[in-house]
């Protein structure tokens, strides 16, 4: 039996994961413990996923609740499936710029200790497995807000003749800035993750992404961009936004594409990899257009209000260059334009949300 193990399973790409790899007629073992609940309520709860993957995977998803902080916990389960396990998709995180100055010790103990466990346990137990770790392009801090951005109507844009005018790639430094606490502990992750490739000979790989999204996520609104927009569009409630006058550009990559970048990662894995992962200039937007894009599908207007202060470590453009992993797994390519992405989460969740 070849197992594959996805943390966060009830999440965004965690449920997109097990949709994906259920459906290649791998056997899934997830864990969730419904987190995501206790950092943003009773809204962002993912329960309502985690029961429609039960019941639609009953004979290929198996669920875990186990906080992947349980160091014995944990153990337990790898023991259990031991050298099945194949493949380790490692999803579940405080993902909060915000929520990570409220509560540094949870963030830190989540995003970081987390990741060591699931790295120790995968080296001792079954080695040769791949593992994959989302980890984020909060990791560059406040880099990025340093580059020679030139502003227009509708957003945010850097120079043609810049190098990074394709996108961002894998050179940026990511010391010496401003990170969060959230980024913090995701450097921490992301470096163990580096460490465990090159130290130990293990074939781990961070995909670094940009915003992540899908239908599938449970937004709020400290997290969760276009989900989030979409829910207040359809719902009449108040959304803010916060500071670069609501041009700040973010790339959006489809849960989809993510996880198939995964897939792709799995079939042919390297060790120790580092990929900035996202919608590239396939997929991008900024705040103002994708308040445009959402009023016109829900044809209603959004009441939105604005404030001056950004959050702490937001990017005012971020656009990943994706030319790396595209060169070393050339039949992998983006699907989901800004349109098909705020369509498909309008339409899948209009039962859900009025």
């Amino acid at each position: 039996m070849t197992v594959i193990l996805v943390t966060g399973s009830a999440g965004l790409i965690g449920s997109e994961s097990v949709r994906f790899f259920c459906d290649q007629g791998y056997t899934v073992v997830g864990i969730d413990n419904n987190m995501r609940q206790v950092f943003f309520g009773e809204n962002a709860s993912t329960k309502w996923n985690r029961d429609l993957l039960l019941e639609k995977y009953a004979e290929r998803y198996i669920h875990h609740n186990i906080d992947i902080r349980d160091r014995e916990a944990v153990t337990q389960l790898f023991q259990h499936y031991n050298t099945d396990i194949s493949l380790i998709i490692h999803t579940a995180a405080q993902p909060s710029h915000d929520w990570a100055a409220r509560d540094p010790y949870t963030d830190f103990t989540v995003n970081a200790n987390g990741t060591l466990v699931l790295l120790e346990n995968t080296r001792q137990i079954c080695s040769n497995a791949v593992f994959i770790f989302c980890s984020t392009n909060k990791v560059y801090g406040d880099t990025p807000n340093f580059l020679p951005l030139v502003e227009q109507e509708w957003r945010w844009e850097i120079e043609e003749t810049h190098p990074y005018s394709v996108g961002i790639d894998e050179t940026m430094s990511i010391d010496q800035c401003k990170h969060s606490l959230f980024g913090a502990s995701k450097v921490a992750a992301d470096v163990l993750v580096q460490e465990y490739g090159r130290y130990f000979g293990m074939k781990t790989a961070n995909f670094r992404g940009g915003c992540l999204t899908g239908p599938s996520h449970s937004g709020t609104e400290l997290h969760g961009f276009l989900s989030y927009l979409m829910k207040c569009t359809m719902l009449g409630k108040p959304y803010r936004v916060y500071g670069y006058k609501g041009k700040q550009v973010r790339d959006n990559i489809h849960s989809y594409d993510l996880v198939n970048a995964f897939y792709h990662f799995y079939q042919a894995p390297r060790v120790a990899e580092v990929y900035n992962i996202g919608g590239s200039r396939f997929s991008n937007c900024s705040i103002l257009e994708a308040i445009q894009e959402c009023e016109a599908i829900a044809d209603k207007k959004l009441n939105w209000s604005y404030e001056e202060i950004n959050r702490i470590g937001d990017h005012v453009w971020w656009i990943s260059d994706v030319q790396k992993f595209q060169q070393h797994y050339p039949d992998w390519n983006l699907t989901y334009g800004i349109k098909n992405i705020v369509k498909e989460i309008y339409i899948q969740n209009t039962s859900r949300w009025n």
